[in-house]
C-alpha cells in the first residue's frame, strides 16, 4: 500500500466516524457512503458517494463496519459487482463465521476478503487502539489495519469474526454477572463503593471496568445481537439468560452496555 491507495469506508455509525477520520488523517483518498446520508457532513474532505456501488468503484480496499449481518448482505450485495479486480474487502462488523462465508460468496472473482471485528468502544476508535482480530491475508492492508489499533492474525478467512464472538460474549455475559453482583450487594445493603473497589482488585477487575466504564458506547441491542450470534452456533445456558436479561428492558436498547447494570439492580 501506498498513499494513493483508494480506500471506500461503508458505515459511518458510532465506530464506524471514528474509524474513517482515521483513514482520511492518514492521508488516504477516501469516498465515503452511509445509509443515513447526515452522517457523512463531518466528511467535507472525502467524497460522499450517492450509494454503496458509486463508493466501491474506483476503490483499493473497501472497508464495512456495519451494524449486523443483514444490513451486511444488504450492503456488500449492492456494491459486490462494481468492485474492480484486485481490490480487497475488509468487513469490520460483527456478524460471525457463517455469515463471512455468505459474503465470500458475493464476491467477484478476484476480489480479496479479510474478516476484521473489532474490540474496543468508540474511544479507542478515536484513539487507534483498538483490537483487531483479522481473518485472511492482511498483508496487503496491514498498513491502514494498524491505523486503527494492534492486529491480531487468527488464520483463514472466518476465525476472525468466530474469535470476536468468544471474546465479546464473554464481556457481555461478564458484565451481566457484575450487574447481579451489585444487586446482590444491595440485597445486603453494602455500600457501593467499597463493593466496586472489591471488585475491581477482584480476578473480575478487568470485566468490573467495563461494567462501570464512562465514555464508551457499545449499545445494549448490539450487544444483544451478539449474543444471539453466539446461541445459535452453540449451546449456551449462560448467553441464553444473558439475551433474556438485555433484551427485558426495551428502554436500554440504546444505551451504553455499562447501563444494563442499574437495570439489573432494580
Amino acid at each position: 500500500m501506498d498513499k494513493n491507495t483508494k480506500v471506500a469506508f461503508l458505515g459511518l455509525g458510532s465506530m464506524g466516524a471514528p474509524m474513517a477520520r482515521r483513514v482520511l488523517a492518514a492521508g488516504y483518498p477516501l469516498t465515503v457512503w452511509n445509509r443515513s446520508p447526515a452522517r457523512t457532513a463531518d466528511f467535507a474532505e472525502a467524497t460522499v458517494a450517492d450509494s454503496p456501488a458509486d463508493a466501491v468503484r474506483e476503490a483499493d480496499v473497501v472497508i464495512t463496519m456495519l451494524a449486523d449481518p443483514a444490513a451486511v448482505r444488504d450492503v456488500v450485495g449492492a456494491f459486490a459487482k462494481s468492485m474492480k479486480p484486485g481490490s480487497v474487502l475488509i468487513d469490520a462488523s460483527t456478524i460471525g463465521p457463517s455469515a463471512v462465508a455468505e459474503l465470500a460468496e458475493l464476491l467477484p472473482a478476484g476480489v480479496e476478503l479479510i474478516d476484521a471485528p473489532v474490540m474496543g468502544s468508540v474511544d479507542r476508535a478515536a484513539s487507534g487502539e483498538l483490537l483487531l482480530l483479522v481473518g485472511g491475508n492482511a498483508d496487503p492492508v496491514l498498513p491502514l489495519l494498524e491505523l486503527f489499533g494492534t492486529v491480531n492474525r487468527t488464520g483463514p478467512v472466518g476465525t476472525g469474526a468466530a474469535l470476536k464472538l468468544v471474546l465479546i460474549n464473554a464481556v457481555v455475559n461478564g458484565v451481566a454477572v457484575v450487574g447481579e453482583a451489585m444487586a446482590l450487594a444491595d440485597a445486603f445493603g453494602l455500600p457501593e463503593a467499597q463493593v466496586k473497589a472489591a471488585l475491581g482488585a477482584s480476578p473480575l477487575g478487568g470485566i468490573a471496568g467495563r461494567a462501570f466504564a464512562d465514555g464508551v458506547y457499545y449499545p445494549v441491542r448490539l450487544a444483544a445481537k451478539d449474543v444471539a450470534l453466539a446461541t445459535a452456533t452453540a449451546d449456551l445456558p449462560v448467553a441464553n439468560a444473558v439475551h433474556a436479561r438485555l433484551t427485558a428492558y426495551p428502554a436500554a436498547a440504546e444505551e451504553d452496555l455499562s447501563q444494563i447494570v442499574k437495570y439489573f439492580r432494580g
